[in-house]
């Protein structure tokens, strides 16, 4: 696939729509989209923009449309998947369990290709705090912070979650847990 033969105009329009998302202005990066996804519904930037203006819209399906077709296509670009999570998903607190694990599976894909994705990590403790896995959403957080350590917001969800899996487990009476490896008597 060819895509460098795209015309200046072409090339032109598609960075603008990338400005347009960055300013978060969907719709009018979405009329610039259209023509170029008619013209060249194979470019994979073409279809992650598309696909992350339709998510920025709240138009979840045909996000998902468009960046499916493209994961089939860029089965190895790791931003065509993340996006595709974030369609799958739509918002956190309105997704059912079964949007939440083709979101998971999306992010996992992601990883895959990419492990240091930005912000796949931070996601995945959210989509797994939000299903009440708690240890687990801990762990993705963790690994967030291991991507980035600045990351202010995921050392607020260890600490916060840490402390309400902490103040859920029983007293022990003075009992220490076995050390890890030890089974429990």
């Amino acid at each position: 696939m060819a895509f460098e033969s795209q015309s200046e105009e072409f090339k032109r329009t598609l960075a603008e729509s990338a400005w347009l998302l960055r300013m978060n202005q969907p719709q009018a990066a979405l009329e610039k989209l259209l023509p170029l996804y008619e013209q060249a519904p194979t470019h994979p930037d073409v279809a992650l923009n598309l696909g992350g203006a339709y998510i920025l819209m709240a138009k979840w399906r045909k996000a998902e449309q468009v960046l499916s077709k493209a994961a089939e296509l860029h089965a190895d670009n790791a931003m065509i998947w993340v996006n595709l999570a974030a369609a799958h998903l739509g918002r956190l607190e309105l997704s059912g369990p079964q949007q939440q694990e083709r979101a998971i599976r999306a992010y996992k894909r992601a990883l895959e290709i990419d492990p240091k994705a930005p912000n796949v990590h931070y996601h995945l403790g959210l989509i797994y705090k939000e299903r009440g896995e708690l240890a687990q959403a801990i762990e993705w957080f963790r690994a967030a912070l291991e991507v980035n350590p600045a990351d202010q917001d995921a050392s607020y969800w260890i600490e916060r979650l840490s402390a309400l899996l902490n103040a859920s487990r029983p007293a022990t009476g003075g009992e220490t847990a076995p050390d890890e490896g030890q089974e429990r008597p």
